[in-house]
């Protein structure tokens, strides 16, 4: 799989900016001009400093704010170079792992810049339509009946309710037909997740089965039995690119930083000779 992946045009174009990318911003960090005595500070960098104040304060600082941006930056530099003398990021798991998270974000900062085609995007939906499903939904009415309440007279109860039912008896109130139900009688536009989450997957695999416009039952659930009527039920879409675009192509580009991540890292591991000393040594 890695083969194949470094051999797409768009990683190497990714993989090279992202070197690019890397010496670039070393080599406009303050002060790395090859001179380990002298700190420059660039308009480059002010103009940054001027950005980050800007969207943190809504507003431009003054000259005095300004100069005391610049002397941060100037003290940050100083103190950096002298823990680094002092080999103060030595042996320090922190400072690594900063330094490691960096690294991660200079190239997801490229990475993120890969635009997709519609091509690339379709394909993407048609290898995962299940990110992008839509749920059916399902109307439907519902009368309880207590089994530890009733115990073995519940089903006959449902029984004789259901025939009622059937033959469209006039005067039968379902609110206050069979026992009470805590999620009441009436229920619109629930996924099968979230009946399953109401009243258990017995009921759920069960209501699917169900013919639409009648009554039905009793169906057993995790409360006990129920008569069920489906008044509505509509079957899960996959919904065309154009109404899904971002969604899309938000997945499309998570997908691929993480392959894109996973080969940056093999590229640059490949430059080192790795050796890995378990502490186990040969017996005898």
């Amino acid at each position: 799989m890695l083969k194949n992946l470094l051999r797409e045009p768009l990683l190497h174009f990714l993989l090279i900016g992202a070197a690019l990318f890397v010496v670039y911003y070393l080599q406009n960090e303050p002060g790395t001009d090859g001179d380990s005595n002298r700190i420059v500070i660039t308009e480059a960098h002010v103009e940054r400093l001027i950005t980050l104040w800007e969207k943190q304060r809504q507003r431009l600082p003054t000259p005095a704010e300004l100069e005391g941006l610049i002397e941060g930056q100037v003290r940050e530099e100083v103190l950096y170079r002298e823990a680094m003398n002092l080999g103060l990021d030595q042996n320090d798991t922190g400072v690594r792992r900063r330094l490691a998270r960096k690294m991660e974000f200079l190239f997801a900062d490229i990475s993120e810049q890969v635009e997709p085609s519609d091509g690339q995007l379709q394909e993407y939906l048609d290898a995962n339509p299940e990110k992008f499903e839509v749920p059916g939904r399902i109307d439907f009415l519902q009368v309880y009946f207590n089994v530890d309440k009733r115990a073995d007279q519940a089903e006959q109860d449902a029984g004789m309710l259901l025939t009622r039912l059937e033959e469209n008896e006039a005067g039968v109130d379902l609110g206050m037909a069979g026992d009470r139900f805590m999620f009441g009688y009436e229920h619109q536009q629930l996924s099968e997740a979230e009946v399953t989450s109401m009243f258990g997957s017995r009921f759920t695999e069960k209501l699917v089965e169900l013919p639409v416009g009648s009554w039905q039952g009793p169906v057993p659930s995790s409360y006990g039995l129920h008569l069920v009527y489906i008044e509505n039920r509509t079957a899960s879409v996959i919904p065309e690119l154009d109404q899904i675009r971002s969604k899309v192509q938000t997945e499309w580009q998570s997908e691929k930083r993480g392959e894109m991540d996973a080969a940056f890292y093999q590229q640059l591991r490949q430059q080192y000779e790795i050796e890995i000393n378990t502490g186990g040594g040969d017996d005898g």
